[in-house]
């Protein structure tokens, strides 16, 4: 029951690019809920050196059959030439909840 769903990691530049994407992952049923959590500070190593940078996050629940559709749509519209996009399995879970993200994102085709 449980592999079946998954949570995804994205860092975005900023609070308003991580709404809009929110919108359009939930308006196109890829995802039934994503959290936007602004105010990170990101540390991280890129092209030889340390950098750092204020982001949002986004955690986003989907089923595991949308993850190749929702990545991709990610991708299209990520202003980062590598942006962070990390899905892991949700093990558990209420089951209602998890009921709920198969009736708002249903099954891949």
């Amino acid at each position: 029951m449980s592999s079946e769903y998954v949570v995804i990691f994205v860092t975005v530049p900023n609070r308003d690019l991580g709404i809009e994407l929110a919108r359009y992952l939930v308006g196109n049923k890829l995802a039934a809920c994503v959290n936007v959590i602004d105010g990170l500070r990101s540390v991280y190593y890129w092209e030889g050196r340390v950098e750092e940078d204020n982001e949002a996050l986004l955690i986003i629940k989907t089923r595991r059959d949308r993850l190749d559709d929702t990545i991709k749509a990610i991708r299209e519209r990520h202003p980062y030439k590598v942006p962070e996009v990390i899905a892991l399995p949700i093990i558990g879970g209420l089951r209602e909840y998890l009921g709920w993200i198969d009736e708002v994102v249903g099954h891949s085709k």
